[in-house]
Protein backbone atom coordinates (compact mmCIF):
# COMPACT_ATOMS: atom_id res chain seq x y z
CA UNK A 1 0.00 0.00 0.00
CA UNK A 2 1.56 3.21 -0.97
CA UNK A 3 2.27 5.44 1.80
CA UNK A 4 0.94 8.89 0.55
CA UNK A 5 -1.00 12.32 2.05
CA UNK A 6 -2.95 14.50 -0.44
CA UNK A 7 -3.58 17.78 -0.09
CA UNK A 8 -6.09 19.91 -1.78
CA UNK A 9 -4.02 22.92 -3.05
CA UNK A 10 -4.58 26.66 -4.72
CA UNK A 11 -2.22 27.37 -7.76
CA UNK A 12 -1.10 30.73 -7.84
CA UNK A 13 -0.11 32.02 -11.21
CA UNK A 14 3.36 32.38 -11.57
CA UNK A 15 6.67 31.31 -13.00
CA UNK A 16 5.74 28.86 -15.56
CA UNK A 17 9.26 26.67 -14.09
CA UNK A 18 8.88 26.09 -10.76
CA UNK A 19 5.09 25.58 -9.72
CA UNK A 20 3.75 27.40 -6.65
CA UNK A 21 0.74 26.09 -4.66
CA UNK A 22 -0.87 26.74 -0.99
CA UNK A 23 -2.78 24.83 0.97
CA UNK A 24 -3.48 23.66 4.77
CA UNK A 25 -2.28 21.45 7.41
CA UNK A 26 -1.47 20.77 10.97
CA UNK A 27 1.83 20.52 12.55
CA UNK A 28 1.58 16.09 12.57
CA UNK A 29 0.84 16.36 8.98
CA UNK A 30 3.55 18.35 7.79
CA UNK A 31 5.94 16.80 9.97
CA UNK A 32 5.27 13.68 8.26
CA UNK A 33 6.94 15.04 4.75
CA UNK A 34 9.13 18.20 5.86
CA UNK A 35 11.79 18.41 7.67
CA UNK A 36 14.77 21.17 8.44
CA UNK A 37 17.86 20.79 7.27
CA UNK A 38 20.50 22.72 9.34
CA UNK A 39 23.44 24.44 7.62
CA UNK A 40 26.73 22.48 8.53
CA UNK A 41 29.58 20.86 6.90
CA UNK A 42 31.29 17.25 6.52
CA UNK A 43 34.52 16.17 7.48
CA UNK A 44 35.38 17.06 3.89
CA UNK A 45 34.39 20.85 4.41
CA UNK A 46 31.35 20.56 2.09
CA UNK A 47 28.43 22.69 2.93
CA UNK A 48 25.20 20.86 3.54
CA UNK A 49 22.14 22.10 4.42
CA UNK A 50 21.14 26.11 4.79
CA UNK A 51 19.41 26.82 8.00
CA UNK A 52 20.23 28.66 10.84
CA UNK A 53 20.38 27.27 14.66
CA UNK A 54 16.73 27.73 16.48
CA UNK A 55 15.85 30.59 18.83
CA UNK A 56 14.83 28.60 21.77
CA UNK A 57 12.98 32.06 23.20
CA UNK A 58 11.63 33.14 19.80
CA UNK A 59 10.06 29.19 19.75
CA UNK A 60 8.76 29.81 23.14
CA UNK A 61 6.61 32.93 22.45
CA UNK A 62 5.16 31.61 19.20
CA UNK A 63 4.32 28.61 21.20
CA UNK A 64 3.01 30.26 24.35
CA UNK A 65 0.75 32.73 22.09
CA UNK A 66 -0.71 29.74 19.75
CA UNK A 67 -2.32 28.05 22.88
CA UNK A 68 -4.52 31.22 23.40
CA UNK A 69 -7.66 30.54 22.07
CA UNK A 70 -7.29 33.70 19.53
CA UNK A 71 -4.29 33.03 17.99
CA UNK A 72 -4.14 33.89 14.33
CA UNK A 73 -0.94 32.39 12.14
CA UNK A 74 -0.80 34.30 8.62
CA UNK A 75 2.45 33.19 7.87
CA UNK A 76 2.76 30.39 6.19
CA UNK A 77 5.60 27.77 6.23
CA UNK A 78 7.49 27.60 2.80
CA UNK A 79 8.19 24.20 1.97
CA UNK A 80 10.26 23.01 -1.26
CA UNK A 81 10.06 19.83 -2.42
CA UNK A 82 12.43 18.30 -4.38
CA UNK A 83 11.23 14.75 -4.50
CA UNK A 84 8.12 12.41 -4.01
CA UNK A 85 5.44 15.09 -4.73
CA UNK A 86 3.12 15.00 -7.46
CA UNK A 87 0.80 17.80 -8.91
CA UNK A 88 -1.77 17.26 -10.76
CA UNK A 89 -3.95 20.79 -11.74
CA UNK A 90 -7.75 20.65 -12.13
CA UNK A 91 -9.21 21.74 -15.64
CA UNK A 92 -12.75 23.28 -16.13
CA UNK A 93 -15.01 22.13 -18.68
CA UNK A 94 -13.40 23.77 -21.73
CA UNK A 95 -10.10 22.82 -20.62
CA UNK A 96 -8.81 25.93 -19.22
CA UNK A 97 -7.32 25.68 -15.68
CA UNK A 98 -9.33 26.15 -12.38
CA UNK A 99 -6.69 27.59 -10.03
CA UNK A 100 -6.82 24.60 -8.09
CA UNK A 101 -5.15 21.61 -8.07
CA UNK A 102 -4.07 17.85 -5.96
CA UNK A 103 -0.98 17.71 -4.62
CA UNK A 104 0.39 13.55 -3.45
CA UNK A 105 3.01 13.48 -1.34
CA UNK A 106 4.70 10.12 -1.12
CA UNK A 107 5.94 9.99 2.19
CA UNK A 108 8.28 6.72 1.56
CA UNK A 109 10.73 9.40 -0.65
CA UNK A 110 13.78 10.40 1.00
CA UNK A 111 13.32 14.13 1.99
CA UNK A 112 10.47 14.81 0.03
CA UNK A 113 10.06 18.34 1.73
CA UNK A 114 12.32 20.79 3.16
CA UNK A 115 10.95 23.85 5.13
CA UNK A 116 13.09 26.97 3.98
CA UNK A 117 11.05 29.59 5.51
CA UNK A 118 8.80 29.31 8.89
CA UNK A 119 11.28 26.42 11.25
CA UNK A 120 10.45 28.91 14.09
CA UNK A 121 6.82 28.95 13.70
CA UNK A 122 6.93 25.15 13.00
CA UNK A 123 9.04 23.85 15.67
CA UNK A 124 6.63 26.15 17.91
CA UNK A 125 3.85 24.18 16.95
CA UNK A 126 5.02 21.21 17.22
CA UNK A 127 5.54 21.29 21.17
CA UNK A 128 2.14 21.78 21.43
CA UNK A 129 0.47 18.24 22.25
CA UNK A 130 -2.78 17.32 20.35
CA UNK A 131 -3.18 20.48 18.46
CA UNK A 132 -5.66 20.71 15.84
CA UNK A 133 -3.98 23.95 14.48
CA UNK A 134 -3.76 24.57 11.00
CA UNK A 135 -1.22 26.77 9.18
CA UNK A 136 -1.03 27.80 5.57
CA UNK A 137 1.68 26.18 4.05
CA UNK A 138 3.39 27.68 0.56
CA UNK A 139 4.72 25.13 -1.25
CA UNK A 140 7.08 24.31 -4.37
CA UNK A 141 8.85 21.89 -6.44
CA UNK A 142 11.94 22.24 -6.96
CA UNK A 143 14.29 20.36 -9.60
CA UNK A 144 17.55 19.70 -7.12
CA UNK A 145 19.28 21.56 -4.04
CA UNK A 146 20.78 24.68 -6.16
CA UNK A 147 17.48 25.53 -7.00
CA UNK A 148 16.29 25.36 -3.40
CA UNK A 149 18.98 27.07 -1.81
CA UNK A 150 18.55 29.91 -4.60
CA UNK A 151 15.23 30.37 -3.30
CA UNK A 152 15.97 30.29 0.46
CA UNK A 153 18.25 33.15 -0.45
CA UNK A 154 15.36 34.98 -2.02
CA UNK A 155 13.00 34.57 0.38
CA UNK A 156 15.07 35.52 3.73
CA UNK A 157 16.46 38.34 1.59
CA UNK A 158 13.84 40.51 2.18
CA UNK A 159 14.25 43.54 3.94
CA UNK A 160 12.99 43.86 7.75
CA UNK A 161 10.23 46.27 9.31
CA UNK A 162 12.77 48.93 10.99
CA UNK A 163 12.55 48.50 14.60
CA UNK A 164 12.02 51.67 15.51
CA UNK A 165 8.40 51.47 13.45
CA UNK A 166 7.71 48.32 15.00
CA UNK A 167 8.23 49.73 18.75
CA UNK A 168 6.72 52.82 17.74
CA UNK A 169 3.30 50.40 16.39
CA UNK A 170 4.11 48.58 19.70
CA UNK A 171 1.79 50.54 21.96
CA UNK A 172 -1.56 50.13 19.70
CA UNK A 173 -1.48 46.69 20.39
CA UNK A 174 -2.22 44.38 23.40
CA UNK A 175 -1.80 40.61 24.46
CA UNK A 176 2.15 40.50 23.51
CA UNK A 177 5.16 38.13 24.63
CA UNK A 178 6.36 40.07 27.40
CA UNK A 179 9.67 41.00 25.65
CA UNK A 180 7.25 43.04 23.47
CA UNK A 181 5.27 44.44 26.40
CA UNK A 182 7.85 45.72 28.26
CA UNK A 183 9.21 47.49 25.69
CA UNK A 184 5.92 48.58 24.49
CA UNK A 185 5.35 50.33 27.70
CA UNK A 186 8.53 52.39 27.03
CA UNK A 187 7.38 53.12 23.58
CA UNK A 188 4.14 54.61 25.17
CA UNK A 189 5.67 56.63 27.31
CA UNK A 190 8.03 57.73 24.95
CA UNK A 191 5.54 58.46 22.47
CA UNK A 192 3.59 60.80 25.33
CA UNK A 193 6.62 62.77 25.94
CA UNK A 194 7.48 63.47 22.51
CA UNK A 195 3.59 64.68 21.61
CA UNK A 196 2.64 66.05 25.13
CA UNK A 197 1.95 69.86 24.99
CA UNK A 198 3.94 70.42 28.19
CA UNK A 199 6.78 68.09 27.46
CA UNK A 200 10.39 69.26 27.91
CA UNK A 201 11.07 66.91 24.99
CA UNK A 202 8.05 67.44 22.83
CA UNK A 203 9.37 67.24 18.79
CA UNK A 204 12.30 66.12 20.04
CA UNK A 205 12.60 62.40 19.59
CA UNK A 206 13.34 61.08 16.10
CA UNK A 207 10.55 58.24 15.38
CA UNK A 208 9.14 56.89 11.86
CA UNK A 209 6.81 59.53 12.34
CA UNK A 210 9.24 62.03 13.09
CA UNK A 211 12.01 62.13 11.59
CA UNK A 212 13.23 65.85 12.13
CA UNK A 213 13.64 64.45 16.31
CA UNK A 214 17.29 64.61 17.40
CA UNK A 215 17.27 62.30 20.06
CA UNK A 216 16.82 58.39 19.41
CA UNK A 217 13.36 57.15 20.55
CA UNK A 218 15.05 53.49 20.86
CA UNK A 219 17.86 55.23 23.51
CA UNK A 220 15.06 57.31 25.18
CA UNK A 221 13.11 53.41 25.93
CA UNK A 222 16.35 52.15 27.29
CA UNK A 223 15.92 54.67 30.27
CA UNK A 224 12.68 54.13 31.20
CA UNK A 225 12.78 50.44 30.60
CA UNK A 226 16.12 50.96 33.23
CA UNK A 227 13.55 52.88 35.29
CA UNK A 228 10.55 50.89 35.17
CA UNK A 229 12.70 47.45 36.41
CA UNK A 230 14.73 49.23 39.06
CA UNK A 231 14.44 52.42 39.42
CA UNK A 232 11.79 56.04 39.69
CA UNK A 233 9.34 54.45 37.59
CA UNK A 234 9.00 50.80 39.08
CA UNK A 235 5.95 51.95 41.14
CA UNK A 236 4.25 52.94 37.87
CA UNK A 237 5.33 49.72 36.05
CA UNK A 238 1.84 48.09 36.49
CA UNK A 239 -0.39 50.92 35.61
CA UNK A 240 -0.25 52.62 32.23
CA UNK A 241 -2.38 56.15 33.37
CA UNK A 242 -0.25 56.26 36.46
CA UNK A 243 2.95 55.48 34.36
CA UNK A 244 1.75 58.36 31.45
CA UNK A 245 0.79 60.67 34.23
CA UNK A 246 3.19 60.58 37.00
CA UNK A 247 6.43 58.66 34.93
CA UNK A 248 5.97 61.41 32.43
CA UNK A 249 6.19 64.05 34.73
CA UNK A 250 9.52 62.66 35.93
CA UNK A 251 11.24 62.18 32.68
CA UNK A 252 10.05 65.31 31.46
CA UNK A 253 11.10 67.51 34.20
CA UNK A 254 14.59 65.65 34.38
CA UNK A 255 15.46 66.47 31.11
CA UNK A 256 13.60 70.18 31.83
CA UNK A 257 16.48 70.37 34.22
CA UNK A 258 19.13 68.92 32.26
CA UNK A 259 18.24 71.67 29.46
CA UNK A 260 18.97 74.49 31.89
CA UNK A 261 21.91 72.95 33.66
CA UNK A 262 23.68 72.02 30.29
CA UNK A 263 21.79 74.32 27.98
CA UNK A 264 25.10 75.20 26.05
CA UNK A 265 25.62 71.54 25.50
CA UNK A 266 22.16 71.41 24.49
CA UNK A 267 20.54 74.42 22.85
CA UNK A 268 21.53 74.28 19.09
CA UNK A 269 22.96 70.66 19.13
CA UNK A 270 22.34 67.34 17.49
CA UNK A 271 24.59 63.90 18.62
CA UNK A 272 27.36 64.71 16.61
CA UNK A 273 28.25 67.77 18.48
CA UNK A 274 27.39 67.01 22.07
CA UNK A 275 27.13 64.09 23.67
CA UNK A 276 24.60 64.85 25.74
CA UNK A 277 22.29 64.39 23.46
CA UNK A 278 23.68 61.18 21.81
CA UNK A 279 23.19 57.69 22.76
CA UNK A 280 25.89 57.31 25.41
CA UNK A 281 25.19 60.86 27.12
CA UNK A 282 20.88 59.82 27.11
CA UNK A 283 21.21 56.53 28.61
CA UNK A 284 24.04 57.27 31.07
CA UNK A 285 21.66 60.68 32.35
CA UNK A 286 19.22 58.38 32.99
CA UNK A 287 21.10 56.90 35.77
CA UNK A 288 21.91 60.19 37.59
CA UNK A 289 18.05 60.41 36.85
CA UNK A 290 18.06 57.85 39.39
CA UNK A 291 20.47 58.88 41.57
CA UNK A 292 19.08 61.77 42.41
CA UNK A 293 15.88 60.28 42.84
CA UNK A 294 17.11 57.76 44.83
CA UNK A 295 19.27 60.09 47.45
CA UNK A 296 17.41 63.19 47.17
CA UNK A 297 13.89 61.66 46.20
CA UNK A 298 14.18 64.60 43.25
CA UNK A 299 10.93 64.54 41.05
CA UNK A 300 10.55 67.67 39.61
CA UNK A 301 12.72 70.19 37.52
CA UNK A 302 14.05 72.70 40.47
CA UNK A 303 14.68 69.41 42.89
CA UNK A 304 17.17 68.03 39.80
CA UNK A 305 18.86 70.94 38.35
CA UNK A 306 20.05 71.12 42.37
CA UNK A 307 21.58 67.86 41.91
CA UNK A 308 23.03 68.49 38.11
CA UNK A 309 24.10 71.58 38.79
CA UNK A 310 27.04 69.61 41.23
CA UNK A 311 28.10 68.17 37.94
CA UNK A 312 28.97 71.43 36.26
CA UNK A 313 32.65 71.68 35.33
CA UNK A 314 33.05 67.63 35.64
CA UNK A 315 31.47 67.05 32.08
CA UNK A 316 33.06 67.10 28.73
CA UNK A 317 29.45 67.32 26.41
CA UNK A 318 30.54 69.31 23.57
CA UNK A 319 34.62 70.10 23.73
CA UNK A 320 37.48 69.12 25.99
CA UNK A 321 38.27 65.78 27.86
CA UNK A 322 36.50 62.99 29.96
CA UNK A 323 39.23 62.28 32.84
CA UNK A 324 38.27 59.24 33.69
CA UNK A 325 40.19 56.74 36.27
CA UNK A 326 42.19 55.10 34.12
CA UNK A 327 41.73 56.63 30.85
CA UNK A 328 41.31 60.53 29.37
CA UNK A 329 38.89 60.09 26.15
CA UNK A 330 38.11 62.79 23.60
CA UNK A 331 34.84 64.45 24.40
CA UNK A 332 33.32 62.61 21.26
CA UNK A 333 35.47 59.73 21.59
CA UNK A 334 32.14 57.91 23.26
CA UNK A 335 30.39 55.96 21.31
CA UNK A 336 26.92 53.83 22.15
CA UNK A 337 28.09 50.81 22.56
CA UNK A 338 27.59 49.18 26.14
CA UNK A 339 31.26 49.41 27.49
CA UNK A 340 30.93 53.47 26.95
CA UNK A 341 28.13 54.03 27.85
CA UNK A 342 28.72 52.07 31.28
CA UNK A 343 31.84 53.37 31.89
CA UNK A 344 30.05 57.01 31.26
CA UNK A 345 27.55 56.21 33.54
CA UNK A 346 29.86 55.26 36.79
CA UNK A 347 31.45 58.24 36.18
CA UNK A 348 28.81 60.52 36.28
CA UNK A 349 27.13 58.51 39.23
CA UNK A 350 30.50 58.38 41.11
CA UNK A 351 31.35 62.37 40.53
CA UNK A 352 27.78 63.40 41.70
CA UNK A 353 28.09 61.25 44.77
CA UNK A 354 32.12 62.78 45.45
CA UNK A 355 29.92 66.35 45.16
CA UNK A 356 27.02 65.42 47.29
CA UNK A 357 29.42 64.38 49.84
CA UNK A 358 31.18 67.14 49.65
CA UNK A 359 28.13 69.67 49.69
CA UNK A 360 27.01 68.36 52.72
CA UNK A 361 30.15 68.49 54.78
CA UNK A 362 30.20 71.98 53.70
CA UNK A 363 26.69 72.69 55.07
CA UNK A 364 27.16 71.02 58.15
Amino acid sequence: MTNTLEFNVVLPRQSVETRVFTFAARASDIAKFAQVQRAGRDEAGTLLGFQRPQIANHIREIRDYLVKPNAILPNPIVVAFTSGATLAPLTLEDGTSSGLGRLTIDLDAKEPGLIVDGQQRFTALSEIPGSDFEVLVSGFLCEGMEELQKQFILINNTRPLPKALVYELLPQVSDLPYRMSSRSQAALLTEALNYGSSSSLRALIRQQTNPKGIIRDTVLQRVIMNSITDGALRLYANDDKLLLDRGATIISEFFHAVRHVFASDWDGKNPKTSRLLHGAGIVAMGYVMEELHSSEGAEDRESFARGLSLLKGRTAWSEGEWKFDSEVRRWNGLQNVPADVRQLSMYLVKELKRAQVRRDVKAA
